[in-house]
C-alpha cells in the first residue's frame, strides 16, 4: 500500500511536519500557525483552503490544537 502524500491522520501529519519537513513543533511555532490558520482572511489561509479543501483545513487546525495541548502537558 502506498503512503498518502497528504496526511490523513494526526500521526501521519506529525510525522510529515517533524520528520519529512524537519520542523520542530515548538509552542511558539504551533501558536503562530494556529493564529494564521484561524484568520480566514489571511492570504496563505485562503490559499490553503483553496488547494486542500475545507475538510483538510479543519483537520490541520485541529491537529495543531492537539499539538498545543500535548506540548502544554509535557
Amino acid at each position: 500500500m502506498a503512503a498518502t502524500i497528504i496526511p490523513d491522520s494526526f500521526e501521519s501529519w506529525k510525522h510529515c511536519i517533524t520528520v519529512k519537513c524537519g520542523i520542530k513543533l515548538t509552542a511558539q511555532y504551533i501558536e503562530q500557525r494556529i493564529q494564521q490558520l484561524k484568520d480566514q482572511g489571511h492570504e496563505h489561509t485562503r490559499q490553503f483552503i483553496s488547494l486542500y479543501g475545507q475538510d483538510h483545513y479543519d483537520n490541520v487546525l485541529s491537529w495543531f490544537e492537539r499539538s498545543k495541548t500535548q506540548s502544554i502537558s509535557l
